[in-house]
This record gives structure tokens, C-alpha cells and sequence, in this order.
């Protein structure tokens, strides 16, 4: 049996955080502010909060600040999250083409 990469590990252990797909995803498109993260995405403030925190550890995701009043916040991919559009595009090409309306139903 051939052993597991432990970089691949702690990639699939990232990705598999609940929601740090879809929050990547999100910011595929572009910089956004927390709040319309928040608004677009059905997670509570919080754990976006969390999420965002430690995708900022993994230099996954950046904070940028504006001094404007009131302070404008908005979250970008750094170019690591960047290099991840392509395997967030291919997993969402797999999934049009297996997951079934059916698994869905029964995933909630």
C-alpha cells in the first residue's frame, strides 16, 4: 500500500472544512466585503469569520483595509488561492456531471 503524501493530507483536511469550498468559490469572482460573503452565502457571520481567519493563516485569502470612513474590508485570493481555480473549477465540472438531484435530497 503506498502511503499518503502528508502535503496531500493537509490539503484535503483544508478543503474538507465545511464551507471553505464554497467561500473559495465565492472569491474566484473577485474581491468581496464580508458582508455580501455573508449575504451570498448561507453560513452565519461567525464561522465565516472563522473561516476567513484561517484561510488568512494559510495565505489562502487576504484582508485588505481602505482607510475610507466608515473602513472598508474586503477579502481577494492571494496568488496561492488563485493557483486553486483551476481544481475548484474541475470539481465543479465533476459535480454537474455526477451528483445527482437524488444525493442532494438526502446530503441535507
Amino acid at each position: 500500500m503506498q502511503e499518503l503524501c502528508p502535503k496531500f493530507e493537509k490539503a484535503m483536511q483544508l478543503f474538507g472544512k465545511r464551507w471553505v469550498g464554497l467561500i473559495l468559490f465565492e472569491l474566484l469572482e473577485g474581491s468581496k466585503r464580508f458582508s455580501e460573503m455573508e449575504t451570498d452565502l448561507p453560513i452565519s457571520g461567525r464561522l465565516l469569520s472563522d473561516r476567513l481567519k484561517m484561510l488568512e493563516q494559510e495565505q489562502i485569502v487576504e484582508r485588505k483595509i481602505y482607510s475610507e470612513f466608515p473602513v472598508r474590508i474586503e477579502y481577494q485570493l492571494t496568488d496561492k488561492g488563485k493557483a486553486l481555480k483551476p481544481v475548484i473549477k474541475e470539481i465543479q465540472s465533476w459535480s454537474e456531471n455526477w451528483v445527482t438531484a437524488e444525493e442532494l435530497e438526502n446530503n441535507v
